[in-house]
């Protein structure tokens, strides 16, 4: 049996505001987006947010919103970040950040405390899975504690187990979940643990901008 993909907020180290995404089958995904609140002036709404990047965040908002309206958004109590709607699409919104955000920080701060499963990171990196005697090289996309995603032009069988090699970071084996057109879903066989993600993350981080 084939597992539904989840779709949950995605992180990335892009300075780019998240663009409009493409319309999904909601059948097909299961949505665990993040919630937080969204401050217009003094009202207070509540919205979902489906990625964040250092220069934005694609949300959900239940309110209305306008081309360049100014906003914050609070992702845990007493932390807000500013910006101003840029663009408005199908009931999504980007908004544009005044400033910049580390997103690994943002990533280390919210773990503290009782905390749910570390949330999907946007990686641009080459994964090797090892299935029996053969390996495939394959285009990671994004990564958690719990698993990856990775695209191939391979067919490989659902349910399958696998090892999982990524420079910088142990293997890991897992079990192929869910395939859906080239990509596929990895679980895990046991979580990351969150301090060697973070510190591969860092290291992701300072590679993408030596490459900038």
């Amino acid at each position: 049996m084939q597992k539904q993909p989840v779709e949950t907020t995605l992180y990335s180290f892009s300075e780019h505001t998240p663009e409009p995404a493409e319309r999904r089958d909601d059948e097909r995904h299961l949505t665990l987006f993040r919630v937080g609140s969204l401050n217009i002036g003094d009202r207070r709404e509540l919205c979902l947010i489906k990625n964040i990047s250092a220069g934005g965040m694609m949300i959900r908002a239940y309110c209305p919103l306008t081309q360049d309206m100014r906003v914050s958004v609070e992702l845990k109590r007493g932390e807000q970040i500013s910006g101003r709607v840029s663009w408005i699409q199908d009931g999504s919104a980007g908004v544009e950040f005044d400033k910049r955000i580390d997103v690994v920080e943002l990533l280390a701060n919210s773990m503290d405390g009782p905390r749910p499963r570390m949330p999907r990171v946007e990686v641009r990196c080459i994964a090797s899975i090892r299935l029996g005697a053969q390996v495939y090289g394959m285009r990671a996309h994004d990564i958690s504690q719990g698993g990856l995603k990775v695209e191939s032009n391979s067919s490989l069988p659902i349910g399958s187990e696998v090892v999982v090699a990524i420079p910088g970071l142990r293997p890991q084996p897992g079990v192929i979940r869910w395939r859906e057109g080239s990509c596929y879903g990895i679980t895990f066989s046991r979580l990351l643990a969150l301090r060697e993600l973070v510190d591969w993350l860092q290291s992701q981080r300072e590679l993408l901008r030596a490459a900038g």
